[in-house]
Order: structure tokens, then C-alpha cells, then sequence
């Protein structure tokens, strides 16, 4: 059984959800027979929406209870050092044109890039980790091979 890193912020999100997701199933369950009352069922759009959705609901329940079962939550606030690993927040500058970006390296479940977190596995994620300010990386990325300078590491 593969272990899934998460910080306890990624955790405790995973869980509400699950909790807002199982809170969902009665009312699933009253549309369903609220629908199955107005008859064919053959034909009935109402009737196959609501079975969709519990169906949708029922799969996103297995998966987070099956990445919570595999949780190993890793407390940030308790890392620190030089070197770039899970938790840390990194400034990368492009070598090419000066920009610079931070992210904070989480767990795949965790990631949300237009909040600056990038999932562990990453291409940028795994050419970073282990580097230290001053290291330059070559990035293999979607839009072609991005050159960076690790510009700052910090912690929580």
C-alpha cells in the first residue's frame, strides 16, 4: 500500500470533504425516491440525474477515504533546513526572462497551482527537491524546458 504525503492543512480539507460528502447521501437518497414516484423509469431524466449524482457522490466517498486510509501526514511546522523537500516554500526565478514564482510542495491530493502548491510528484517538484539556494535546475514542463535558480526556501 503506497503511503500519500499530506499536510495536516491537506488532511483536515480531505476530511471536511468527506464529512460534507456523506452528509449529501439522504438527500441524494430523497431526490432519487422523489423522482421514482413520477413513473417510467425508462424515461425518466429526473430519475437517471439523481442516480448519476449519488452514483458521482458515492465514487469521490471511496477515493478520499481511500487516499485518508493511506495518509501520511507530515507536520511542517516542525521541518526546517536549507534544502528544498515537502512542505517548503520555494521561490524559483526563470533563468531566461527573470520571473519569479513560489510554490510549496505538497501532496498530490493537495495541489492547486493557481494557489501556488504543487504536488511532490511534479516535473518541478522532483527537479527542485533536494536543491539549495543558488542551485540551477532544468525543468522539463508542458510548455517546453524552463531553466530556474532556487532563489529562497522557506518554511511555515
Amino acid at each position: 500500500m503506497e503511503r500519500v504525503p499530506m499536510t495536516p492543512q491537506g488532511h483536515a480539507a480531505l476530511t471536511a470533504e468527506l464529512v460534507a460528502l456523506k452528509a449529501e447521501r439522504p438527500q441524494i437518497s430523497q431526490e432519487i425516491g422523489i423522482a421514482r414516484d413520477h413513473g417510467d423509469l425508462k424515461e425518466n431524466a429526473e430519475y437517471h440525474a439523481a442516480k448519476d449524482k449519488q452514483g458521482m457522490c458515492e465514487a469521490r466517498i471511496s477515493v478520499v477515504e481511500d487516499t485518508l486510509s493511506r495518509a501520511d501526514v507530515i507536520d511542517t511546522s516542525k521541518l526546517g533546513g536549507d534544502k528544498v523537500k515537502f512542505g517548503a516554500f520555494v521561490d524559483l526565478e526563470d533563468v531566461d526572462n527573470g520571473k519569479v514564482v513560489t510554490y510549496r510542495l505538497v501532496g498530490p491530493d493537495e495541489s492547486d497551482i493557481e494557489q501556488g502548491k504543487i504536488s511532490i510528484t511534479s516535473p518541478v517538484a522532483r527537479a527542485i527537491v533536494g536543491k539549495e539556494v543558488g542551485d540551477e535546475v532544468r525543468v522539463q514542463t508542458p510548455g517546453g524546458v524552463r531553466n530556474y535558480e532556487v532563489s529562497d526556501v522557506r518554511w511555515d
